[in-house]
Order: structure tokens, then C-alpha cells, then sequence
């Protein structure tokens, strides 16, 4: 007998008792022959051989038929019949009528409902409904062609288990996983241990995942990769969830996303992402713990902060690709020349500007300007200029007791090479300023009021101002009343800012009584039109 006892006992499940389905039946052979002597309790049969059995039918060229044992060797040919929906072929079977298992070897081919199996050696139990191979085998599945070392197919339930060596092809994707679990009904296939999937534009690397060839959607679990090379994008996550059809990623658990085309790295605890090929767009959102670092200006990096991070990524595939990155609650930004806070932040790659929104403040060198909508433009490497729009404020701190002031409605600092070389104030300007002299030295201070102001550095220090006409007044140190030393809106706000990328997680909010007073808007009246 051929038949192989491990195979019986790596079923895996509990072996359930074969109903009794009477004996092996010899349903026509052309030759019979016996010999008690030469093979004792052995019947030799050949030419068109038909057995039947608990429902199926077993042809073959030429057989031994062991009627004690209800059992038989088949050579040549053959083929068992169950039904309509099983087929199995080969070149020998060895069949047990008691526990209706079969071992069929050479050229297996294997039919099961549209799923076909080929192997070279084949273990059948009708009992238990389950096919298992063991030395390598290629099940083929409508689109999908799966090959392994090692499979086990159940029949009623049609769940399928490959081990080793483990390769999953279709037209659109293809897997390659140590262990995976294979529903024929369902289609879906989860992965067990060092797996890759190739889908679309993506190389999925997981140790625990389950994908779904209908429906296209992959779900991963215990901290999967997933990079995009056309894209190149990088994402990398403790849970992941992908949805090749509406092109939906979601990541969740420590969520690292880097974005090398567009030079930029998003961290937080989730993260959605949002593809819309047709559109030339993409989008993404973090949240918890949301960091975005901005690497395209330049060496230095632009940190940003905020309870949650949008970005939206337009003209994708192109030369002109822009990105918008909008930070929202407890926005916070650190850059080497530049630091800002604010409840709303907006930076355009395009337009490289960074907008501040809602009681906003930033800081450059020993100067603090604030207002209630900052627009800060960068070139390469620095800042390029400041726009600062109603109830605007500049401090600049020239000693721990002295800080020149600028209060206007419009604000502009314009710099070169990380300086300012020009600030213009406009509307309601009110001005404090603490000249230096030569030694340092404070000996007097100014005080201005006028209604637009243009004031010229050089190197840090103020050269010159011009104004079209001004109220101003000059006071030795420490003369001057307290209204024309410290503007009724001054405030230092060192305690807030930033002082560096870890420093960004940690909101501190200004003092009470030293927020920007809500200034009502006029709104246009309704058109009654005939």
C-alpha cells in the first residue's frame, strides 16, 4: 500500500465518522484476475476499471481491488467523480472505502466547483471535506492563481489554508506571505507572518492583514508598511486600512507618512488619505499628536502643529505640484529664523506663505508680531516678508526693561537675507522707539503718532523714518509718562512661543485680559431685486 499515514493525521480537525456507505463496488473491469497463492486476498483488474462508492465513481486503466479492506490501488487514467461539482485526475490513487480517504499522485489535476488545484500528489478526505498537498501545489481561482508548498482546502466551507512559499497573482495584484488564508466563496485572503502585497501602485509589507480581491479593500494590523514608489509615498502604521477602488487610505496607531515628491512628513495617531487621480489631486488628515514637517524650502525645516492636519496636494503628476497644508486648533510653527502660533494655520507651497489666523503671534529674531491675521512669505531659506492686518502690533525688545512698538492697522516688514531692511506702518500708527547710541546706551526715547510710517534698518539698527506728518515727542529716559512708554495694546509674549519642534505639543495660551479685542465687521445689506 502507498498510502502515507502522516498525511491522515495532519488534518488538522477532528475526524468525524464516515457514514457507512457499504462496501467497495466493481462496476465493470474487462480483465479480472485472482491468484490466492501469489497475492492473497488481492484482485488484479484492467481495462475500463469502474468502482463506485458513498457516491462517487472512480475509473481508471488497471487496479488491485483489497476487498477485506475496502480498499484499492489505481493505475493509469484515473479519475473520481463526485457529483457535479468534484473531480479529481492523476496517474495512481490509492482509495480506503472505511474512511473514504483517497492519496492520488503524478499529474494531479483537481476540480472543485470553479476552482481548479494542480499538484503531484494529492490527499483526499470525503469524510472530513478537505483536499491536502504537501509537495507544492497551484490552486487557480476565476482571475486569481495562488501557488504554495503546503495546501489544505475545505469543500463545504470552501476555506482554504497555504503555508510556505506562499504567491497570490491576478490580473491587478499579487501577494507573497508565509501563511494565507483563502476563502473561495468570499474571496478574501488574510495573511499570516512576513507578507507582501503589490497592489495598484502599492507594496504592502505586513505581518497581519486580510485583503479582499472583490471588493479590492486591504485592512492591516501590527505596524504595516506601505510605500508607493510612482507616488513616492511612504506610510507606516499599527492598523491600515486601503480601499483600492475609491482610493481611501486610512492609517491608525503612531501614523508615519512621508511624502518624499512633495518633501514633507506627517505624524500623528490616525491619518486619512484621499486620492482623486482624475482631479490631478490628493488629500490627507491627521489627528492626534499631528506633526507636518515641511523639508521643500531649503535645508531648513518648517515644523508644524495642530490638534488636526489637512493637506491638499494639486496638479499631481506635473511640473507645477503644490501643496496646501492647513493646521486647525492650537496651531503651532517652528522654523530656525521663524516661530508662530495661532488657532488656524494655512501654508501654500506655491505661494510659499503662511497664514495666521484668530489671535495669531510670530516671532523673528528679538521682534513679536501679532494681529489678527499675520501672512508670513518665505523664499528658499528665509523670511521674505510680513503682512500683518488689523489691530497689528510689532515689539522688538532692545534690552529686559526697553521694547520699541509699532501699532497700526497694516503692517509690513519686508527682509533680505534673514534682516529687515524695510517695515511700512499704515492707519492709526502709534510708535515707541528706544535709540541706541553708539555704546549702546539708552538715553532718550520717541514717541509718534501719524498715519503712515516708513521706517529703514540696515544691519539691525534703524537708519531712517519717514512719515508725510507725525505728532512726536521726545523724552529723556524714565521722563515720559506710562502711555507713551508702554502702547495701550503692548504685550511680550516670550512665555508663548516656541522654542523648538518638541516644544510644539505643549499649548500655552496668552494671559488672560491680553486678548485681541473683538473688533465687529459691517456687513453689507441685503439686494431686494424686482
Amino acid at each position: 500500500m502507498c498510502i502515507l499515514p502522516h498525511l491522515t493525521s495532519s488534518a488538522g480537525n477532528p475526524k468525524r465518522t464516515p457514514p457507512d456507505n457499504g462496501p467497495v463496488v466493481l462496476e465493470h473491469a474487462d480483465q479480472w484476475y485472482y491468484d490466492e497463492y501469489e497475492h492473497p486476498g488481492a484482485q488484479r483488474l484492467s481495462g475500463k476499471v469502474v468502482f463506485r462508492h458513498a457516491g462517487k465513481r472512480m475509473t481508471c486503466d488497471s487496479a488491485v481491488l483489497y476487498q477485506a479492506s475496502q480498499s484499492f490501488e489505481a493505475f493509469g487514467n484515473v479519475h473520481l467523480i463526485q457529483g457535479d461539482t468534484l473531480s479529481l485526475k492523476g496517474k495512481h490513487m490509492f482509495y480506503d472505502g472505511l474512511s473514504q480517504t483517497s492519496y492520488i499522485t503524478r499529474d494531479v489535476v483537481a476540480r472543485h466547483r470553479q476552482q481548479m488545484l494542480y499538484t503531484d500528489s494529492l490527499f483526499y478526505d470525503d469524510a472530513n471535506k478537505f483536499f491536502l498537498y504537501e509537495t507544492g501545489g497551484r490552486l487557480v481561482d476565476g482571475e486569481n492563481d495562488l501557488t504554495s508548498d503546503y495546501g489544505k482546502y475545505h469543500t463545504d466551507s470552501r476555506q482554504a489554508v497555504f503555508r510556505y512559499n506562499v504567491k497570490l497573482r491576478n490580473a491587478k495584484d499579487s501577494m507573497i506571505s508565509d501563511v494565507l488564508y483563502y476563502n473561495t466563496r468570499t474571496r478574501e485572503a488574510k495573511v499570516d507572518g512576513n507578507s507582501n502585497i503589490f497592489s495598484g501602485d502599492y507594496n504592502i509589507f505586513t505581518t497581519d492583514g486580510q485583503y479582499n480581491a472583490e471588493s479590492e479593500i486591504v485592512e492591516m494590523f501590527k505596524r504595516s508598511k506601505l510605500n508607493n514608489p510612482r507616488r513616492q509615498l511612504y506610510v507606516e502604521a499599527d492598523k491600515v486600512y486601503y480601499d483600492k477602488t475609491s482610493g481611501i487610505l486610512k492609517a491608525w496607531g503612531n501614523v508615519y507618512s512621508h511624502d518624499r515628491r512633495n518633501k514633507c512628513i506627517l505624524i500623528g495617531d490616525t491619518c486619512e488619505y484621499y486620492d482623486y487621480p482624475e482631479l490631478k489631486k490628493d488629500s490627507s488628515m491627521v489627528t492626534g499628536q499631528a506633526l507636518a514637517k515641511d523639508y521643500s524650502n531649503g535645508k531648513d525645516t518648517l515644523f508644524v502643529h495642530a490638534d488636526t492636519m489637512k493637506m491638499l496636494s494639486m496638479n499631481v503628476k506635473t511640473d507645477s505640484v503644490y501643496r496646501v497644508v492647513r493646521g486647525i486648533r492650537h496651531a503651532r510653527a517652528w522654523r530656525n529664523d521663524v516661530q508662530a502660533v495661532a488657532d488656524t494655520l494655512l501654508y501654500d507651497t506655491r505661494t510659499r506663505c503662511l497664514n495666521l489666523y484668530k489671535d495669531p503671534i510670530a516671532w523673528t529674531d528679538n521682534r513679536q508680531v501679532l494681529g489678527e491675521e499675520i501672512n508670513i512669505f518665505a523664499n528658499d531659506s528665509t523670511v521674505d516678508s510680513i503682512y500683518v492686518q488689523r489691530q497689528a502690533l510689532i515689539v522688538e525688545q532692545v534690552d529686559s526693561l526697553h521694547f520699541n512698538q509699532i501699532a497700526c492697522q497694516l503692517m509690513k516688514a519686508y527682509f533680505e537675507e534673514g534682516e529687515m531692511n524695510l517695515g511700512i506702518a499704515e492707519g492709526n500708527v502709534s510708535c515707541v522707539m528706544f535709540p541706541l547710541e553708539r555704546d549702546s546706551l539708552i538715553l532718550y526715547h520717541n514717541y509718534l503718532e501719524t498715519s503712515l510710517m516708513k521706517m529703514y534698518m540696515e544691519k539691525r539698527e534703524l537708519q531712517k523714518v519717514w512719515t508725510p506728518a507725525a505728532q512726536c515727542a521726545t523724552y529723556a529716559l524714565g521722563m515720559a509718562p506710562a502711555e507713551r512708554t508702554r502702547l495701550s495694546n503692548f504685550a511680550w509674549f516670550d512665555y508663548i512661543r516656541p522654542k523648538g519642534p518638541d516644544d510644539l505639543f505643549l499649548w500655552r495660551s496668552k494671559n488672560q485680559g491680553l486678548e485681541l479685542k473683538a473688533v465687529p465687521r459691517r456687513q453689507a445689506p441685503l439686494q431686494n431685486l424686482r
